[in-house]
């Protein structure tokens, strides 16, 4: 197979990674504002499409640079390696999605690249501060956007304890529509970074970059085009589980959650750490549902949840490491 071809397939085969991942993460950016009923999931999932496209006019790509330059020393890059770690992602990432598991498919991706290169080259490929600093906050984005719901739910108390439910409820149905299109941007900013980050390696790696390693305008345009249609197929089992059955949410609670996510994900975006919007809008979720009182928070859905993303970077990393090997046995490649 000629090298531009297999590239083009390789690349393809990255967007369509990209459209799971928009099709999973679709409950970030969604199930607050369905499961109030400020929209319909078809329009819900319009207006998050949208937005997850319109994050490539707004935000660089640093998020990308750490993907493509920072987690794996990009000597060791292959095309049958970024092959084989897309295929391992995708794997569990579509796995998941189907048994309504919201697990980070970015932390998928990573693992999957983990893997096919260790295999390749040994763990001495692994760029350990940047593996670090992507585990660290793992853990401490959800922690974050837990702290930063519960303080954005105490503000709100603050400010309405004179008003009555139902005009709280009005203006929160029409302040969710803001909050929720201000969760899509984060999440197209962070989530959409980490595919062209893996295509543009691939491109350098390639050739096809030239001497400098960088992300073309044209890239950008079709990751985001590409997770904003993964978020318009939207996976509904998914969307089921952080919608509903985490908490009960009303407008109020749904517009502190996203807007608690959103300035944990922009923050992070800004700072080139690709973290979990996944992780981040369920600790906003379980962060709002705290405030009531923490029977509020169904536990062992969250228990659930925590285990799919601790087995998330091993998975797929087990997973591409399988292919990994069968690509090398039938084509006979390094």
């Amino acid at each position: 197979m000629p090298s531009l071809i297999l590239v083009i397939f390789i690349s393809f085969v990255a967007l369509i990674f990209d459209f799971v991942n928009g099709m999973n993460d679709a409950a970030n950016s969604i199930a607050t504002v369905v499961s109030t009923r400020v929209l319909s999931p078809k329009f819900a999932v319009a207006w998050a499409a949208l937005f997850n496209f319109l994050a490539a006019f707004f935000f660089g790509v640093h998020v990308a640079a750490t993907i493509g330059k920072g987690i794996i020393d990009p000597s060791c890059v292959t095309q049958m390696v970024i092959l084989s770690g897309l295929l391992g992602a995708i794997i569990w990432a579509y796995a998941c999605t189907h048994l309504g598991l919201p697990i980070s498919v970015s932390h998928s991706l990573i693992g999957g690249f983990i893997g096919a290169a260790v295999i390749k080259g040994g763990t001495g490929v692994l760029i350990i501060p940047g593996i670090v600093k992507t585990m660290i906050f793992i853990f401490l984005a959800p922690i974050l956007g837990f702290f930063i719901g519960i303080l954005f739910m105490n503000i709100v108390f603050i400010l309405f304890k004179k008003a009555s439910p139902s005009r709280v409820d009005g203006w929160f149905r029409r302040l969710q529509l803001l909050s929720a299109a201000a969760y899509s941007l984060s999440h197209g900013s962070n989530d959409a970074q980490k595919t062209m980050g893996i295509i543009a390696v691939l491109l350098f790696t390639s050739g096809y970059l030239g001497p400098t390693f960088y992300i073309p305008i044209w890239l950008i345009l079709a990751c985001h085009t590409a997770i904003a249609l993964g978020t318009l197929a939207g996976g509904w089992e998914v969307v089921n589980t952080m919608g509903a059955r985490i908490t009960k949410l009303k407008p109020v609670t749904g517009f502190c959650a996203e807007t608690a996510g959103a300035f944990t994900i922009f923050g992070a975006s800004f700072a080139g750490i690709p973290v979990s919007t996944t992780h981040t809008i369920t600790g906003s979720i379980m962060g709002v549902g705290a405030t009531k009182r923490t029977s509020s928070v169904r536990w062992g859905i969250a228990k659930e949840i925590l285990w799919a993303w601790i087995l998330t970077i091993p998975a797929s990393a087990l997973f591409s490491t399988v292919f990994y090997i069968i690509i090398k046995a039938i084509f006979k490649v390094a």
